[in-house]
């Protein structure tokens, strides 16, 4: 059984024992996380699609870790003004591993 679920602006592809990485959520490492915001479900033969979510599914999760991901550069440069400026940024993310599907 598969789920196709919204968070953080995105929609992921979720499945029983998935790990998988989003954008930040609130909680501590080793929390449980109800993601209530199930967009489409599918498996066994039949799909079961929202207008735009399904009532009464939801998709169980554990927060496995929060960190931030590998830093990016953001240089701007502006040729024979001598102007320049670099950045950097690390975006923060939540690490879940899905535990089940209630449909």
């Amino acid at each position: 059984m598969y789920a196709i679920i919204k968070t953080g602006g995105k929609q992921y592809r979720v499945t029983e024992g998935q790990t998988l990485r989003v954008e930040k959520l609130d909680g501590e490492a080793g929390a449980a996380i109800t993601l209530d915001q199930v967009l489409l479900v599918g498996g066994e033969g039949d799909v079961r699609i929202g207008r735009p979510f399904l009532d009464g599914v939801s998709v169980q999760a554990e927060i496995a870790r929060q960190a931030k991901a590998k830093k990016i550069i953001v240089f701007k440069k502006r040729r024979r003004s001598g102007y320049h400026k670099k950045q950097g940024h690390r975006q923060r993310f939540t690490e879940l591993n899905i535990k089940s599907i209630t449909a």
